[in-house]
């Protein structure tokens, strides 16, 4: 049996995805540690030895293995040679060939493997679509349950501790010509976008009022610091609160699930902002779908109705008429597992 390999590295942890040669998905690990702070060897070694790992479940080894598809956060050339990527410190990680330095250790196991790159955010738009259209399948999005829509054209956003992204044009993921396309957190938004002069001030890249300062988690973080320093939340429980702004800022999604009024307004203002970027990166490609991933497809339903909702009418507000006909933003199929199942996919015969 040949099988082929997925491999997703974030900024703690990595996961895998194993497919077969009828591009089904048959099996994805849960998230192992990679420890990037060790260095890339050390990230390395650990996905070598949890293929390893998850083949041996299945009855296989790294023999039955042609090719791995390798997504991990940008910048990166096309080739995947990284580029200051965010999360890893750039001391070890910078202009360091991940996906050459990969492929020499599944070499030194399997000496005809190859190590194909996509950057996460191209992938997990890959994956999305993927699913989304049936050219591949997995039971973590059972057929029966994904909506009928006749694609050819995808933009995912991943809302997470940063704010990136991914467009597939006809079936292909949309690389750009040195590998960097769908970076949609570094697209500035406009002053209305933000709430106060505070929340425009957060520099994301070089720049500040990017679509990251708004809709992400470090977004969120800068955020409440100054909110709870407001006369109007001097009373709220958060500033009671022991740890970090980063740990308070983490317990939004259950005080917005309680309908505390700080955690209702700062998601709103996320969605609106995110409402903005959609509209721009629509402008440019006219996508069949636009997409929302990463941590806030886990927000509870009532508030990520809301959050939907919110965004759809802030990208209706401001939009050109014949661009209104936005029927609806959709929520990932394949929430966190969308990057690892684009590297599987990317790949896939």
């Amino acid at each position: 049996m040949t099988y082929f390999i997925g491999v997703d590295i974030g900024g703690t942890t990595s996961t895998l995805a194993i497919g077969d040669e009828s591009r089904q998905v048959v099996a994805v690990s849960d998230q192992f540690p990679t420890a990037p702070q060790d260095g890339p060897g050390a990230v390395i070694a650990a996905i070598v030895r949890q293929a390893s790992v998850e083949l041996e479940r299945l009855g296989a080894t790294l023999e039955n293995v042609p090719f791995v598809g390798l997504a991990t956060p940008g910048p990166a050339t096309q080739d995947g040679v990284l580029l200051k990527t965010p999360n890893l410190d750039p001391k070890q990680w910078d202009r360091f060939g991940i996906r050459e330095e990969l492929e020499k250790a599944f070499r030194a196991v399997s000496p005809r493997l190859e190590v194909c790159y996509i950057g996460d955010g191209q992938a997990a738009a890959l994956g999305e679509f993927a699913i989304r259209n049936r050219s591949l399948s997995w039971d973590g999005a059972p057929a029966d349950k994904l909506p009928a829509e006749d694609l050819h054209s995808l933009f995912m956003v991943i809302v997470g501790t940063g704010f990136g992204g991914g467009a597939v044009v006809d079936g292909n993921p949309l690389r750009g010509k040195e590998g960097r396309a769908g970076h949609v957190g570094h697209i500035l938004l406009p002053e209305y976008a933000f709430r106060h002069d505070h929340d425009r001030q957060l520099v994301v890249g070089n720049a500040k009022s990017t679509a990251e300062s708004a809709v992400s988690l470090t977004g969120l973080t800068h955020q409440l610091e100054y909110r709870l320093t407001l006369p109007e939340w001097a009373d709220h429980k958060l500033n009671a609160a022991g740890g970090t702004t980063k740990e308070k800022a983490r317990q939004l999604r259950e005080l917005a699930a309680a309908g505390d009024p700080l955690a209702v307004e700062l998601f709103d203002d996320q969605a609106r902002a995110l409402g903005l970027a959609m509209l721009s990166v629509n402008y440019l490609g006219d996508y069949d779908r636009l997409v929302i991933g990463g941590g806030v497809c886990d927000l509870a339903s009532d508030v990520r109705d809301r959050y939907r909702l919110t965004a759809e009418e802030s990208y209706r507000e401001h939009a050109l008429d014949g661009f209104r006909n936005l029927d609806r933003l959709e929520f990932s199929v394949c929430g966190d597992a969308a990057p690892v199942i684009g590297a599987l996919a990317w790949v896939l015969p």
